[in-house]
């Protein structure tokens, strides 16, 4: 009888939205010398303003690409993982305000936004091909929209700049100077142009380089954009293999399938190959921490998609993420408030009922005292109730369709995809150490 109901359920999401398999065509293509430049750049200390974070800090392999933490902990912090902890010497200014996202499949050609807010935006109208919050002052010689985005973290004085005048790279950026000569761009790039096995890794990869035009940071974050392509592409799951004709998925799995591309309603916006389809929705998700908030405001609320777009509709919306291999990149949304994701699903199945039973230990939080209360913004009946307000409304789920929906997710891991291709390299160029 089950196996009646669960090829029911099939052949009705068979109907509905189940994407095809995707192939080496979705993808962009990434030259072996750039992917393997890339890699080393990744793990390299080296862009970070005190040379002590790297890029692998907050997404490492050993936590599925993110850092295992609701809240990261960039400048002032030692340690990975979940061990990361406050230097009692160097303290943090804040935790980093979102949640480390997993990177896999951001080399696929149809990821075209990212970050939570979407303030990453492939815009073809502007010289630099990109919207940013830089503006007019973007410049151009990205290669894509992720290459675009690595640009953002080396700026932050809380991810990998450090605080002010601790050193060249924070006092540019403190003092507005991103682009152009002496702008913390440009420090980047001389840092490692000033080693000479990179120098010599970026001409084997740019002929124009190897021709003698000098590294930009373009060239560095074209590099490590071209690395993640290639160690993070994940298609080789138990769900791409059932989409190309092979092994079909579990019975509770094909139910949770049914389920997702079919009453559940879950494909409405986890669309598409990597289920996503890139918009933005408020999902009523718990805000912990310091929230989106400049150093002078005093509020710890992140309205999300709003702060780029003035829109009031956009409030409280984020970015749908890629659901590729969900079941290890917890904790879960955009401020990393869910480490059980059963928990988690039962919340996003019914965001509008509240956060009244929002249970405070799902948050993986280091001690970080002095700064902004984690819990300001749920100790604020206001502000829950303004959360609350703009949550999109549910479909309820019962205990039994939950555990196949879970089921399902499971078969969208991949292991090898998250152990990588390239893996963590012994040494860097900048004999920095590198975190394994």
């Amino acid at each position: 009888m089950r196996l009646a109901i669960v090829l029911a359920l099939v052949a009705t999401a068979a109907r509905a939205e189940v994407p095809a398999p995707v192939t080496d065509a979705d993808f962009v293509s990434v030259p072996e010398a750039e992917s393997r430049l890339g890699q080393l750049l990744f793990y390299d200390p080296i862009l970070s303003g005190n040379r002590n974070i790297s890029c692998a800090t907050c997404h490492h392999p050993r936590f599925a690409t993110s850092d295992g933490l609701s809240l990261g902990l960039g400048e002032g912090g030692t340690g990975l993982g979940p061990d990361r902890r406050a230097d009692p010497s160097n303290l943090p200014e804040q935790r980093i305000p979102r949640n480390a996202p997993a990177l896999f499949n951001l080399g696929a050609r149809e990821f075209t936004v990212l970050f939570h807010d979407g303030r990453i935006e492939a815009d073809p109208t502007r010289p630099s091909g990109f919207r940013t919050p830089l503006e007019e002052e973007m410049v151009a010689g990205f290669a894509s929209v992720l290459s675009a985005q690595t640009m953002f973290p080396v700026l932050s004085a809380d991810e990998m700049a450090g605080h002010y005048q601790e050193n060249d790279v924070s006092t540019a950026v403190r003092e507005g100077l991103i682009t152009g000569p002496g702008g913390a761009w440009d420090i980047l790039s001389k840092r490692v142009a000033a080693i000479p096995a990179y120098g010599e890794m970026f001409a084997a990869a740019y002929p124009e380089i190897a021709a003698g035009r000098e590294i930009a940071f373009t060239d560095i974050s074209n590099a490590i954009a071209g690395f993640i392509a290639v160690e993070w592409r994940s298609d080789g799951s138990a769900f791409d293999e059932m989409l190309r004709g092979g092994a079909p998925l579990p019975d509770d799995a094909a139910e949770g399938m049914a389920l997702f591309y079919g009453d559940a309603g879950c494909s409405g916006c986890h669309a598409g190959p990597f289920q996503t389809d890139h918009g933005f929705h408020a999902m009523g998700e718990p805000q912990l921490g310091p929230g989106k908030a400049e150093r002078f405001e005093r509020h710890s609320r992140d309205t999300g998609r709003m702060r780029v777009t003035n829109r009031s509709e956009d409030a409280y919306a984020f970015r749908t993420p890629s659901l590729r291999n969900v079941t290890a990149t917890g904790p879960w949304g955009h401020a990393g408030a869910w480490s059980d994701l059963a928990a988690f699903l039962a919340h996003h199945a019914g965001p509008a009922k509240g956060l009244g039973d929002y249970d405070r230990r799902q948050a993986v939080l280091p001690a970080l005292d002095g700064t902004k209360p984690d819990w300001a913004v749920l100790d604020a009946p206001g502000e829950v109730a303004a959360i609350e307000a703009a949550a999109t409304p549910g479909r309820p789920i019962s205990s039994d369709e939950f555990a196949a929906i879970l089921a399902f997710l499971d078969t969208l891991g991949d292991p090898a995809a998250i152990r990588g291709r390239l893996g963590v390299p012994e040494t860097v160029p900048s004999g920095l150490p590198v975190e394994r």
